[in-house]
């Protein structure tokens, strides 16, 4: 098992390293000067070289490609051009509404997609499997930012029942602890809060998590029918017990392992695919940072947040990877 991990771990450091040259080269490659687009236009020649030495701009790219891997393998990817902050702490501080975000947003498509494919996959070709496979097409094929604005259209523009952005209001949440909101208001005991904190995350969740809705129920409603045909659901039938039972105890819990699996992979997915709904729903989060980071050409921030999402990523396919070992002892070796 250990070894079996191990190997594993040392198959992502490949990875790590040919991801964090791309994106060193890339955004170094985009048109634009981080001096001028941060201290303006009409900067003076010397002001920008000081800057430049600052910042290390003035040296060859290799050099600073070099300095930054030294510098990631102990955790620090420098200091954040535009906040003039360690990028670990500019991220720290809006990583949890990213995360918060995406942990809503598989709540809510895990919630509603699992029963769907579990209907439509136990009853083929009926009106609830075409209901299902319409309703799970549409989630995957909608793209995020256009259902995003309709709901802020629909839901808190003509209804008005929902905010349209941000994390809570202005004064309701109590201090900060740990980063998620509607953690430390419950850890406050603060109700109002926590109810603000769920009225501002349910647009955003929901958005980000139709997407993962429809491919949730294709794959629950594939391994249900998958189950379906496997010899002891049979024999669970021929020994009498209803049909309700055999696909909710027996053919159900058979199904959830490719499901599970699914859900890790699209976490790390939602975190790095949040940026367009965080932009829309004005979401302070790493997404909209990540935005802004851009916009101003700022390399370490771009660099820290691509790898932290790709350290997440990673992290998360290591564990599927290790529950893959301890559901099917085969694959240790």
């Amino acid at each position: 098992m250990a070894t079996y991990l191990l190997h594993r771990l040392a198959g992502t450091i490949p990875v790590l390293l040919l991801i964090s040259l791309l994106v060193f080269l890339l955004i170094h490659a985009a048109p634009g000067d981080p001096t001028l687009l941060l201290l303006g236009e009409e900067t003076n020649a010397a002001e920008v070289a000081k800057a430049k030495e600052r910042w290390g701009l003035d040296q060859p790219l290799y050099i600073q490609y070099a300095k930054f891997i030294r510098s990631a393998a102990v955790g620090d990817f420098g200091k954040s051009f535009k906040y003039a902050e360690p990028v670990i702490g500019v991220i720290k501080t809006r990583l949890p509404a990213t995360i918060e975000l995406a942990v809503f947003a598989i709540i809510i498509a895990t919630l509603l997609a699992i029963p769907l494919g579990v209907w439509a996959g136990s009853k083929p070709n009926s009106w609830i499997d075409n209901l299902g496979t319409t309703f799970g097409l549409f989630g995957i094929s909608m793209p995020s930012f256009w259902l995003a604005i309709m709901l802020i259209l629909l839901l808190a523009g003509v209804l008005n029942l929902l905010p349209t952005s941000g994390r809570s209001t202005y004064g309701i949440a109590g201090p900060e602890q740990s980063g998620f909101y509607i953690l430390d208001s419950v850890m406050q005991k603060n109700w109002s809060a926590v109810w603000d904190a769920l009225t501002h995350i349910f647009l955003p969740a929901l958005a980000l998590g139709v997407n993962m809705l429809g491919i949730l129920m294709r794959v629950t409603r594939s391994s249900i029918l998958e189950v379906m045909n496997e010899d002891y659901i049979q024999t669970a039938r021929a020994k009498g017990l209803r049909e309700k039972n055999v696909v909710w105890r027996h053919v159900t819990s058979n199904a959830l392992i490719p499901v599970i699996t699914v859900v890790g992979l699209e976490l790390g997915t939602l975190l790095s695919g949040s940026i367009i709904v965080e932009t829309v729903f004005a979401w302070p989060g790493s997404g909209s940072l990540l935005i802004t980071a851009l916009n101003a050409r700022d390399y370490p921030l771009v660099t820290g947040i691509v790898m932290t999402y790709t350290l997440a990523f990673v992290a998360i396919n290591l564990i599927i990877d290790g529950l893959y070992a301890v559901v099917d002892p085969r694959i240790r070796y």
